[in-house]
Order: C-alpha cells, then structure tokens, then sequence
C-alpha cells in the first residue's frame, strides 16, 4: 500500500458537484489523495471556484482555441504534467479524449458513468433508463481507454428505479451514489489496491472481471 498521498488531477466543465465529493472526503482525511489541480475547458466553471475555496491550485485552456482536439490535448497534458499527478480524475469533463492523451496518461485515468456498464453508454442515460422500464439503474466508476465508456469497470453504486419518478428526480439520486463511489475507487487506486493491467482492471491482486457493486436505497 501507498503511504504517500495519490496526486490527483480533477478535470471538470461544470458545477464540479462530484469535485466538491472529493474536496469533502480528502478534508476530512477519508481518502488518500492530493488534490494537486483542478483544471477546466471553461473559465465560467463554477468547479473552479469550488477549487479556488478549497486551496486547490486551478489551471484552464478553452478548447475553442486550437484547431484540433488532440493539439488541445498535448496542451492540457503539458499544463498537468507540471504537476506531476499519478491519477487524472475526470469529473464532469465534456470532451472526448484523444488516444494521444489516453495513452500519454494510460492506466491512471478515471471516469464515473451514470448508468450500470455495459448498459447504456452515451447521455441522456435517467431518460432512457425510464423509458426502457427499467427496474435498476445507477453509476459505473471505469478505466478510462480510448472506447468511449468502454474501459475497465471498478465499481458500481445500483439503486431501485421508483414508481413515477422523474429524470431529474433520478438523475439527484444517483448523482448522490457517485458522491459516494467515485472517491472510494480513487482511493482504492491511492492505496495500490487498485491497479490496470493487461487492459483489465485489478483490485487487491485479483482480477476483476465484474465490477465490485454496491447498493443504494
């Protein structure tokens, strides 16, 4: 196990509600990790002042300004790297990666997805989760490779869909899961618990072929 805090990159493009998860559990000692940056795409972010109110160093490119994704890449990457993080946390962040950025940082990206991987990638998952009459939905914290969604499952934060709710009802609930479940895996990776390996992911020496599952009410 790690004794040493985990320096850990936070890229967002919103609100930054499960940065704030992060800020919250690292505060009070929960998770084994430096927040070393929290970078944006959009200088209106209010993540970003969630970092600024928590001490956290901030960095920011506009995406719009160069002319491909992966030239933005290589610059986001050149920013990050000063920092020297050992884990990329994407929390929120509205761009596709470059396999450039994929591979430049293989094995220590992190997303959350909230839906139950494999099912339903892509967006508007509450919605079509409700319309397809599901029983179960929640959020998959996974590897981050270059398909889209498609890297290695660690965790999964499951609850029961309710009778007549509404998207945005859904949507609050499981956002509450990944407030939970996206630190722990992180610090699973912080500890040296959780590792990427042969393109498969591995928790406590053993392979995980299925995702560690935890439910919610």
């Amino acid at each position: 196990m790690s004794e040493r805090p985990c320096r850990t990159a936070i890229l967002i493009s919103g609100s930054g509600s499960n940065l704030q998860s992060f800020i919250d559990k690292s505060a009070c000692g929960d998770i084994n990790l430096d927040l070393c940056v929290v970078f944006s795409n959009k200088p209106d972010a209010y993540g970003l002042t969630r970092a600024h109110s928590a001490g956290i160093p901030t960095e920011c490119l506009e995406h719009g300004d160069f002319p491909d994704r992966e030239s933005f890449d290589h610059a986001v990457a050149g920013l990050l790297d000063r920092y020297a993080p050992d884990l990329i946390i994407l929390a929120g962040f509205m761009r596709i990666l470059s396999p450039w950025f994929v591979q430049h940082y293989a094995g220590r990206i992190l997303n959350i997805h909230p839906a139950l991987l494999p099912a339903y990638p892509g967006l508007d998952t509450h919605q079509r989760v409700l319309d397809a009459g599901e029983k179960w939905h929640g959020s998959t914290v996974h590897f981050v490779t270059e398909e889209l969604d498609g890297g290695p499952r660690i965790l999964q934060g499951r609850l029961a869909v309710k009778s007549g709710e509404s998207a945005d009802e859904l949507c609050q609930r499981v956002q509450a899961v990944e407030h939970q479940i996206y630190p722990e895996a992180a610090h699973w990776f912080g500890q040296g618990r959780l590792e990427f390996r042969d393109g498969a992911a591995w928790l406590d020496g053993g392979l995980l072929s299925d995702p560690v599952v935890s439910q919610y009410p």
